[in-house]
């Protein structure tokens, strides 16, 4: 009764709060600023309202339409009063999602996501899935090298996150359920092989972005630089991305897990179930039940010539679009590079970094299908109509993730236009001693993009403003601003990589058929480790001037050591481990 009374109280003083200052919100010509000013604390509640929801509800998209409806809400409160806030406010979602749509980048993902679905489904319905796994599963005899496969096949797809999420999940799904291997755990192998090694690929489609965020950052200051020869040098200093990559084959040669992450591979091996039994995953029955023909002969090549197809147009995809990017530019200098030595590494190199993902892995993924459904009725597996309708099914099976991404994308909108980041970069860049910044700009960077769940929009808010600012402390050393430099970045990948509204969490937990949220549970207690280890015996010894060479070393040696402290073995009942039993019963 207390506990009514004291919402109903709470809910009352949060109305007459709105109701007292909607006067106080009048719109501004410069409404990111404006409203970061004017709302203050307020323009928090969207990324609140959709992470606590989601945890509490268990439902993603309910909790990310009322995470946007809330951003809309307060973005209307300005010359209207509560009651017309809210009807503008819900007529605001609309916009919100038919701008995500319309945006190229974000249709192309979509796209993407779909054609690639479907790849996917005609694959299965050859029979190549299985004919891999059954193939994977004869070297991957144990949990222990289902998981090492699995990170190996993660690494190998370097290129891209989405394609990383998309491609190794499905492929190793059958492996990983065969062997006892928790959902939970493929999705988070998946996922921290998937942004963490395309952020630090010399070639990949992340590093033309980070590259030109790093030298606009350091014209800001008046300085002209090798971005790219910049960029190779944070390499050592993304503590974070190279402990995650370590941290997933020391926990599966160790077999030791802690956290929620415990329980769930716990349950796999002792019953079975690669997912609880009240898990929604991310992929419906109709993609996970495509099984082939009965008869159809299982050949591996069912799967290597569509997925090779889908990998090979890819690179040559890239190349390609960064070709006609660079070639329609101004920059005479890439011109002249791609011009002179088209097969160089210089000119690979920047036509991956100019290319457009969502654009190439679409039409990839296209010319990968038709290469599928073409062996499948040249095989005699399916009719050219069965070929399609299984393209088709593969798409519908998710479309679920796709109203996810749209309204994640909506929430990230509604945020930037509430000045979200812009508050939170306010608060938290007060005076700081020199060498506390590193730490303090990964945490910052940790919050904007966990909070937002984008790390190439946390990386665009906050390069900007690191590196003048490391310019200042740093009295201009440039290592120290490398240092820096490196940080932002990080920070936004590890935030976002533990973001439930993140578009490649949500990919992971699509590729992998996991529940989301559990995902997002079980992996979030690994991240925040290796998070705290890249803190304290990465940044801020760094900080303190401590060369790379020894800071590296043992801040590798704190990610092993981690899992010993606090990890326990998987094959473990009442204390007693399944080795002590069996000696027992020698004895």
């Amino acid at each position: 009764m207390k506990n009514k009374r004291r919402t109903f109280i709470l809910t009352i003083s949060l109305m007459l709060i709105f109701l007292l200052t909607t006067t106080v919100f009048a719109a501004e010509p410069d409404a990111a600023v404006q409203n970061a000013e004017r709302l203050g604390i307020l323009t928090l509640l969207p990324p609140f309202v959709a992470i606590v929801l989601a945890f509490i509800t268990k439902n993603v998209v309910l909790s990310l339409f009322l995470g946007v409806f809330s951003g809309t809400f307060l973005l209307q409160l300005s010359g209207h009063n509560i009651f017309g806030a809210l009807f503008y406010g819900f007529l605001g979602i609309v916009d919100k999602l038919r701008g995500s749509l319309a945006d190229p980048w974000n249709a192309g993902i979509i796209l993407q996501c779909m054609a690639i679905g479907g790849l996917i489904a005609l694959v299965s319905k050859m029979g190549g899935t299985k004919a891999v796994a059954e193939s994977l599963a004869k070297k991957a005899k144990s949990p222990v090298s289902a998981q090492i496969i699995t990170w190996l096949l993660g690494i190998l797809v370097f290129f891209d996150d989405y394609a990383n999420s998309l491609i190794v999940g499905p492929i190793m799904r059958p492996v990983t359920d065969k062997m006892k291997v928790s959902r939970e755990k493929l999705s988070f192998i998946v996922d921290a092989t998937a942004a963490p090694i395309s952020g630090i690929a010399l070639i990949s489609t992340w590093i033309g972005y980070e590259i030109s965020l790093i030298k606009d950052a350091y014209a800001s200051i008046g300085q002209s630089v090798n971005a790219y020869g910049l960029f190779i040098q944070t390499i050592p200093y993304r503590f974070y991305n190279i402990l995650i990559l370590i941290f997933v084959p020391v926990s599966a040669l160790t077999l030791r897990e802690f956290g929620p992450m415990l329980l769930a591979e716990r349950r796999a091996r002792t019953t079975g179930k690669v997912i609880s039994d009240d898990a929604k995953p991310m992929v419906s029955s109709e993609a996970t039940n495509l099984e082939p023909k009965e008869g159809i002969k299982l050949s591996i090549w069912n799967a290597i010539i569509p997925i090779g197809t889908l990998l090979v147009v890819a690179f040559a995809g890239f190349y390609f679009n960064g070709y006609e990017s660079i070639m329609a530019g101004k920059d005479t200098a890439l011109k002249a590079i791609i011009t002179n030595s088209p097969a160089s590494f210089a000119a690979i190199r920047e036509t991956f970094s100019n290319s457009d993902a969502s654009i190439v892995l679409f039409q990839a993924a296209l010319v990968a299908s038709i290469v599928a459904m073409g062996m499948g009725v040249h095989k005699k597996i399916f009719k050219l109509g069965e070929a399609i309708d299984a393209w088709i099914e593969g798409m519908k099976s998710l479309i679920i993730t796709c109203v996810i991404l749209l309204l994640a994308w909506s929430l990230s909108g509604v945020i930037k236009e509430l000045g979200t980041a812009k508050f939170l970069v306010a608060v938290l860049s007060n005076a700081l001693p020199k060498f506390i910044l590193p730490a303090i700009i990964f945490i910052m960077g940790s919050i904007i993009s966990f909070a937002t769940g984008t790390s190439y929009g946390t990386m665009g808010i906050l390069m900007p403003l690191t590196i003048p600012l490391a310019h200042g402390i740093g009295g201009g050393d440039p290592q120290y601003m490398i240092v820096c430099c490196s940080s932002v970045m990080t920070g936004a990948i590890f935030g976002d990589h533990c973001s439930p509204i993140s578009d490649t969490t949500i990919l992971s937990s699509m590729g992998t058929a996991c529940d989301h949220l559990d995902h997002v549970k079980t992996q979030m207690w690994y991240s925040l480790v290796v998070a705290f280890i890249t803190v304290v015996f990465g940044y801020i010894p760094v900080g303190l001037g401590l060369p790379i060479y020894i800071v590296l070393p043992i801040s590798i040696a704190a990610t092993v050591l981690s899992l010993y402290i606090l990890g326990k073995p998987i094959e473990e009942t009442k204390g007693n481990s399944v080795v002590e039993k069996k000696a027992a019963n020698m004895n």
